[in-house]
């Protein structure tokens, strides 16, 4: 396995299923929530361990066995999807970036590119010029109106069909189909020690804070779905997300962000 840092670690390579999150949680996590608020105990970490032993093989296969279909019906769509964003906009059609997984194991989460090829850049400029925009990114890490996404992003976004290559993460066992939300290294210290706790499960395509409100609720409701999530998991849990899922998706809220 290879670190955050780029470093190789064998010890890693080694650890059990039912071992403790790697070293990130420890080197990024500082408590930024109101403690008191979610209750935190350790042994909070021990039950969604024990729960994740016992349901694991079960939740996996499931993943698996709806992931592969789920691609084999929709791979027509993202032949379309992959034509119209190599057509509108120049650059690459998928884009990846580094998030977090079980145990604190970085991955390349795929989706359908929906920026232009320079966002960084642009993304370092409108941060620099703009206190407004670099305090909403500073709280959520979104721009709530990015002039960065292209026409055909802002579509691919609004109906989620830009997360339709996270299917190839589920398979690979990068992700779950239903999860916490995958964050990037950076927004992990904001789960302080709760951590611990979502760290215990795969991130998913989809979650419990994506069917409560999706980015209308504060960070810190995002964080208490996602550990009620890890304590609490289930596959009758995660097929309920999932229809809610579709219908949030099919029938939008007005006013939405995403």
């Amino acid at each position: 396995m290879v670190d955050i840092a780029g470093r190789h670690n064998p010890a890693a390579d080694r650890e059990e299923i039912g071992g403790s999150p790697v070293p990130l949680v420890h080197a990024l996590a500082q408590p930024q929530l109101d403690s008191g608020r979610l209750a935190f105990e350790t042994r909070m970490v021990q039950r969604a361990r024990q729960r994740n032993l016992a349901s694991q093989s079960t939740q996996r296969l499931f993943d698996v066995t709806l992931a592969g279909l789920m691609l084999m019906a929709t791979a027509p769509l993202m032949l379309l999807i992959a034509a119209a964003i190599r057509l509108t906009s120049p650059g690459p059609v998928f884009f990846h970036q580094t998030r977090v997984g079980r145990w604190g194991r970085p991955f390349a989460c795929l989706k359908f590119r929906t920026m232009v090829i320079d966002a960084e850049q642009q993304l370092a400029h409108i941060l620099t010029t703009d206190p407004h925009a670099r305090a909403a990114f500073q709280n959520d890490f979104k721009l709530a109106h990015d002039p960065r996404i292209t026409p055909i992003g802002r579509l691919l976004r609004k109906t989620s069909l830009d997360e339709l290559p996270q299917l190839i993460n589920v398979l690979r066992g990068d992700m779950s189909l239903v999860g916490p939300r995958p964050v990037v290294p950076q927004e992990l210290g904001r789960y302080g020690d709760y951590a611990q706790v979502v760290l215990q499960v795969r991130p998913g395509i989809t979650g419990a804070w994506q069917t409560n409100g999706r980015n209308n609720i504060s960070y810190a409701q995002r964080v208490q779905l996602d550990v009620h999530y890890a304590l609490n998991r289930n596959l009758k849990t995660d097929i309920t997300i999932l229809a809610r899922t579709l219908n949030t998706v099919l029938n939008p809220q007005p006013g939405e962000s995403r």
